[in-house]
């Protein structure tokens, strides 16, 4: 089983910047694609980023790309978010995801281990 906790959630004003992270603990880390969905209130939960083991496969979500990048270090077992030029639509629960899966990685249900969330509101 892989532990996934995640971290950097806050309030922020709009335009601003935050950085998640999420460490990983449990299996191979590098063998994992690792994706950021986000669940805003009275809404389901949206894809946001994805990346592949190697780090150099991403995707992003229409509504991130350009302002959302997603990185990751194989030797910390650690992913993370970079959101930029934040906008109040962006306040949600930030989750990170797991899975062995090489295909559907835009999926929830692609995913096999997920973390505790991190709230993140960003003010107008």
């Amino acid at each position: 089983q892989v532990q996934l906790v995640e971290s950097g959630g806050g309030l922020v004003q709009a335009g601003g910047s935050l950085r998640l992270s999420c460490a990983v603990s449990g299996r191979t880390f590098s063998r994992y694609a690792m994706g950021w969905f986000r669940q805003a209130p009275g809404k389901e939960r949206m894809f946001v980023a994805f990346i592949k083991w190697s780090g150099d496969n991403t995707y992003y979500a229409d509504s991130v790309k350009g302002r959302f990048t997603i990185s990751r270090d194989n030797a910390t077992n650690t992913v993370y978010l970079q959101m930029n030029s934040l906008k109040p639509e962006d306040t949600a629960i930030y989750y990170c995801a797991a899975t062995s899966r090489r295909v559907g990685l835009v999926y929830g249900y692609a995913y096999d281990d997920w973390g505790q969330g991190t709230q993140v509101t960003v003010s107008s």
